[in-house]
């Protein structure tokens, strides 16, 4: 037995190992008088792309080691990122505080942030799980099956009835640990970052997450196989030690996968696109969620005797989950429908949606509706179930005027990005279409909302320009990029910044639009051969080839003739205060 726990253990290690983030440039630096010294130190096969480094910007690639003497200051950013000839990293800010003769370096935090936000929503996916009709009943049956096994062993003390529930849910975290790595591994990172901008897959959870929905709502029921669980069930209880409950914990996990599973299916997709460890942290928060009452319960069984049985209100929870897998597969299919151009679903339709959606749901939980699973006491509403009510209805109503084009912040992550709003009222209540007659040319691609110039090619928007003698705001986006949807709300939609925005022509380029070009371009990245195939692969290439940079968003203003007006690029960053700064308009 012991033999198989130390062969476990260092099969996870190993995983875990594998799973590390790429980091091929480590950074050092050296106070020297009054100057300092910093050394990249670049992993063979890779090269070193600096974007900024204090002041100075660079657009040269350094392979082996790089080093730099600059004049001393409090603080030294680095603005970098690093390829292969396969892939590019995200771009990142190493940081370099000196304190007298003593200096510290802050790694980049952009990825490490995005990690910890994983195991968060994580945690939270975990704590809904918990109170589906698929675990809850499960908590009391499994603390009961510890204590009565305890006590069923001759000499069995309380103590090991708490180290074996531990171990229960260990092996939970196990569980669920492994499956976010064993992801990591069969995809790899270039590939898990593709996943969650792929339309197909997008369509694909789409799918999966109504199809749950409609079970939830009482259609039809979901499980896997019972003989899967009674296999592992029988084979259990026939077997000791550490093996045993890892056993019963994977019963659990299969018992449990009708309700846990589009909430695990969301979070790893959520988490492909942000690292290579971002799905394995997602499942530990997850798993240490969904693992903590059964350990904690087994402690302290008397607790167990207050927990509400169960009954109409997981019902109600359930049906309130539907609602919002409902609403979060909007999300999914919106991705597809941008990257190939359907335009099904618009921004305002998918507002209307979920304006429908988290309108039924404050119905439902008032009681103005039922589904064939609710009980007789569901109408009669619940304090609980009233205040839910008030927020799901509010939330609603909140949404209303984003169907004139109102920012909605709350939403940009999920939304369609505003140019697909087919109208839009502007400040002084006029209502203005999505595309206007330009005097001078026939631009396929210009749109004008609220008085901002946007086109979606590069060659167009800089003809424009040119013509008009206006400078560029380049603008690399994503259909499927998160943090471009909460850029476009949280800051370029400000009134004071609109207010400069409008003296530059919008140039946004998608680099995952699945449009076809009408010839493939062949080209050469990284010594090798490269075929463009679409509008998203050549404005992609564009990105890395000129910029060093494959993360979106990706901000650059340019002159009518395509030079760089202001050095240094713009990405992710809600500071309104220090974008203005960076805008020279």
């Amino acid at each position: 037995m012991k033999k198989f726990i130390y062969t476990f253990v260092a099969i996870f290690i190993a995983l875990a190992a594998q799973a590390q983030l790429i980091q091929p440039i480590k950074w050092t630096g050296e106070v020297v008088g009054d100057s300092v010294r910093l050394t990249a130190t670049i992993e063979q096969g890779w090269h070193l792309n600096i974007i900024e480094l204090g002041n100075g910007f660079y657009m040269d690639e350094y392979e082996g080691t790089f080093t730099e003497t600059i004049a001393k200051a409090d603080t030294i950013s680095v603005r970098y990122n690093a390829c292969d000839d396969k892939m590019c990293t995200a771009p990142e800010t190493w940081e370099f505080v000196t304190v007298g003769d003593k200096a510290k370096g802050d790694e980049a935090k952009g990825e490490g942030q995005s990690i910890w936000w994983i195991f968060v929503m994580g945690l939270l996916g975990g704590l809904l799980a918990i109170f589906t009709p698929c675990v809850w009943p499960i908590i009391p049956m499994t603390v009961s099956f510890f204590i009565k096994r305890g006590g069923a062993a001759k000499g069995t003390t309380n103590a090991q009835v708490v180290r074996d529930a531990i171990l229960y849910g260990l092996s939970i975290v196990i569980i669920y640990v492994g499956l976010g790595l064993l992801v990591t591994l069969i995809f790899g990172a270039s590939a898990l970052n593709a996943l969650s901008t792929n339309a197909v897959v997008n369509i694909i959870f789409f799918l999966i997450l109504v199809v749950f929905a409609a079970s939830f709502f009482g259609a039809f029921e979901i499980t896997l196989p019972s003989s899967w669980s009674t296999a592992l069930n029988s084979k259990s209880s026939n077997t000791t030690g550490f093996l045993s409950i890892l056993l019963m914990a994977f019963t659990l996990v299969i018992v449990s996968f009708s309700c846990t599973g589009p909430i695990i299916g969301t979070l790893l997709v959520e988490a492909a696109g942000k690292s290579l460890l971002a799905p394995a942290m997602g499942m530990l928060g997850f798993a240490i969620a969904l693992a903590l009452p059964f350990s904690l319960f087994a402690m302290f069984p008397s607790v167990l005797k207050k927990l509400p049985k169960s009954g109409g209100w997981m019902n109600t929870f359930k049906v309130t989950l539907a609602f919002l897998e409902l609403a979060l597969a909007l999300k999914f299919l919106s991705v597809a429908d941008l990257a190939y151009g359907w335009h099904i679903l618009d921004r305002e339709v998918f507002v209307s949606l979920w304006i429908v959606i988290f309108s039924l749901l404050g119905c439902y939980l008032l009681g103005l509706i039922s589904f064939p699973h609710d009980d007789e006491d569901h109408r009669k509403t619940s304090v609980s179930r009233l205040f839910l009510a008030i927020i799901s209805l509010s939330f609603a109503m909140y949404m209303v005027p984003g169907l004139w084009g109102a920012p909605l912040r709350a939403i940009s992550a999920f939304a369609p990005p505003m140019t697909t709003q087919d109208w839009v009222m502007t400040p002084g209540g006029q209502v203005i279409g999505e595309r206007l007659e330009v005097k001078g040319g026939d631009y396929k691609t210009m749109t004008n909302h609220g008085g901002q110039i946007t086109f979606t090619d590069y060659e167009e928007g800089m003809a424009y320009a040119k013509e008009n003698n206006m400078p560029v705001f380049l603008d690399f986006n994503g259909f499927g990029c998160v943090n471009c949807r909460k850029m476009e709300a949280a800051v370029l939609s400000k009134p004071e910044v609109a207010e400069h925005m409008h003296k530059y022509v919008l140039v946004s380029l998608i680099v995952d639009d699945k449009t076809k070009l009408e010839e493939p371009i062949t080209v050469e990245e990284n010594g090798k051969t490269v075929t463009l195939k679409t509008i998203g692969d050549k404005w992609s290439h564009m990105q890395r080839a000129h910029y060093q940079s494959n993360a979106q968003p990706y901000y650059v203003q340019l002159d009518a003739d395509g030079n760089r007006i202001v050095e240094g690029s713009y990405a992710y960053d809600e500071d309104i205060e220090k974008f203005l700064n960076w805008l020279k308009y």
